[in-house]
């Protein structure tokens, strides 16, 4: 069940607990988004898919402690899954438990027109903090601004940013990293300054408010392709509007002081 054009998607909730009503949200929430999706399958420990005739009851059995089991359409062919992992207090931001939710789908144009809609039904129904889709080829870059290397420090690619540790961040509203589309929960908006008038009105020209009131913030007209500069420039101007994300900007105050101390 893997492809190798894909769209990944990652939400970051509080975390999930047994019987957690939301976890049928975001699979209600997917399959609104995306016309003719049904995720009615789980996968054997051979990865084979198998029907379950009664998807809700067995997931609401199945969600424990912060685990959301893996479900998928069925079709080796055209894979879409979901699924989530709890990620401890120890590593995440403010020391809070937090749940990430995966999902993944085959990057075609039907995906693609329906990306900001299957992303809002994730994190609403999730009741997501934030998260973020990405292509996985961008992802893998986005990725070295905080995959440690052997030395120690994140080796960023393309001239990004290095962003800090998820668990040396100060809040979990505030989010890690930026993606192609983000969804920023009404806090996380709050806190990293979105929405200016003055600053933000090409950003707010691909913006979509949510009914929780968050938004989801789309940086690209296509796919993020950071093979091109224009993507790239979107990425970084991004990172240079919301210095807070990636725990940068109280960095950059210390850093600050201690040159001018």
């Amino acid at each position: 069940m893997t492809t190798r054009n894909s769209l990944g998607i990652i939400v970051y909730a509080p975390a999930l607990v047994r019987n957690d009503r939301r976890t049928l949200d975001i699979v209600h929430g997917m399959e609104k988004a995306l016309p003719g999706l049904r995720l009615e399958w789980r996968l054997s420990d051979g990865g084979r898919p198998i029907e379950l005739p009664q998807r809700d009851a067995w997931l609401a059995e199945n969600t424990q402690d912060g685990k959301f089991p893996l479900l998928c359409n069925g079709d080796e062919r055209y894979p879409v899954t979901v699924n989530g992992r709890g990620r401890s207090g120890r590593r995440s931001p403010g020391g809070q438990p937090l749940s990430e939710i995966h999902v993944r789908l085959p990057l075609d144009e039907r995906v693609i027109a329906s990306a900001v809609a299957v992303l809002e039904g994730v994190a609403e129904g999730a009741c997501a903090l934030w998260g973020r889709a990405t292509p996985s080829d961008a992802a893998v870059d986005i990725a070295y601004q905080t995959a440690p290397t052997q030395g120690g420090p994140p080796s960023p690619r393309r001239g990004l940013p290095a962003l800090k540790l998820f668990e040396h961040i100060r809040s979990p509203e505030i989010p890690f990293y930026l993606g192609w589309l983000n969804y920023w929960s009404a806090a996380a908006a709050r806190t990293i300054g979105f929405p200016d008038s003055s600053r933000d009105a090409e950003l707010l020209s691909r913006a979509r408010r949510t009914v929780s009131g968050g938004w989801v913030v789309q940086l690209t007209e296509a796919p993020l392709e950071l093979d091109g500069s224009a993507h790239l420039d979107a990425l970084k101007r991004a990172y240079d509007r919301f210095p807070e994300i990636g725990g940068r900007a109280r960095a950059d105050v210390r850093d600050g002081a201690t040159r001018g101390g």
